[in-house]
């Protein structure tokens, strides 16, 4: 059997995994104990992210063409994979959140929704809450000045010992 037969099902693999993925990094991950990486893969796992280690000519070829292919440069030395499907930046938020509790590995850089980032651009995409999150944060953030408004009328037609009932109207409209 050819090495080229052999090599083909691991790219086709790495393919799989990249195929319809939003993020991918690249993680060195020189001087992690066993059970380190056994708790960053337990971690990873149950975040929706799969963390592999691959060979770099192996992932060299699966990228080849693709949006994923800015990592080719950084593909030398001990490296993992951590690839989401779901959340752009989730992957990048799991494996730094781990590195800062373990202190082992690093972010080495990463393609998120296509674009390249280097170690330090890869950082500030971990520290970028959850598609989820912001949109919480939003909603939050609309919300409160309209029933601050709310809050207000109400108050005005207690003084006045005005009409409770629209009053009651404005506050239901805040929520």
């Amino acid at each position: 059997m050819a090495k080229v037969e052999v090599k083909q099902p691991i790219v086709d693999e790495i393919k799989a995994q990249l195929d319809g993925a939003k993020s991918l990094v690249v993680v060195d991950y020189r001087g992690i104990s066993v059970a380190d990486v056994t708790e960053l893969r337990k971690q990873c796992r149950e975040a929706g992210v799969v963390y592999k280690v691959y060979k770099n000519t192996m992932v060299r070829r699966a990228v080849e063409g693709t949006e994923f292919e800015g990592i080719v440069k950084d593909l030398e030395g001990t490296n993992a994979f951590a690839i989401s499907k779901e959340d752009a930046t989730l992957a990048a938020r799991t494996v730094s959140k781990f590195i800062k509790k373990a202190k082992v590995c690093q972010l080495k850089s990463g393609v998120v929704e296509g674009t390249y980032y280097d170690a330090k651009g890869i950082e500030v995409i971990a520290t970028i809450p959850s598609r989820d999150e912001l949109i919480a944060k939003f909603m939050g953030s609309i919300q409160s000045p309209i029933a601050n408004f709310a809050r207000v009328i109400n108050q005005i037609a207690e003084k006045k010992g005005g009409d409770a009932p629209a009053a009651e109207a404005a506050e239901e409209a805040a929520e």
